[in-house]
Formats: C-alpha cells, structure tokens, sequence
C-alpha cells in the first residue's frame, strides 16, 4: 500500500493499477473508505464525521496532485508524497 500522505493519524495511499474511478483509500482509528478524488464521494467503507471533514479539507487542497499520483499509479511508477494537513 503506497502511503501518499499521513496527518492526524489518518493514513492516506493509492493503490497500483486500481480499478477507476480515480480514488484513494483513507485509514483512522481500524477504518476504512475509498475516496473519489475528483469529487470527493465515499465509493465503499466509512469513516468518522470529524476524520471526513479532515480528509475533504485535504482532498480538495491537493485535487491536482492526487490526481497526477493516480495517474502514476495506473503505470505502476513511484508516487510522489503530497503535503499532510495542517
């Protein structure tokens, strides 16, 4: 599981050659959800209300770099780290 960013103790990564749509997984607390990137919609799992509300913060900082990493992914080349939340 490549880890593109970690904040609050939540563990965000992108998985290699992942089935569309373009997505990444968020870990808090033994949970789980999968993410779309582009609008932020949980496709599976689910998280806290307060572990979402960090996570949509991030997701919508870092649209075009998760986007760029998912795209990596896909060609199965090293992600690049994307600046946690602050």
């Amino acid at each position: 599981m490549p880890i593109i960013s970690r904040f609050f103790g939540i563990v965000i990564a992108l998985y290699w050659n992942d089935h569309t749509p373009s997505h990444f997984h968020a870990k808090y607390s033994g949970e789980e959800a999968v993410i779309e990137i582009e609008s932020g919609k949980i496709l599976k799992g689910s998280l806290s209300k307060r572990a979402m509300t960090l996570i949509e913060e991030w997701r919508k900082l870092h649209v075009n770099e998760l986007m760029s990493d998912w795209e990596l992914a896909r060609q199965r080349k090293p992600l690049r780290y994307i600046t946690p939340l602050e």
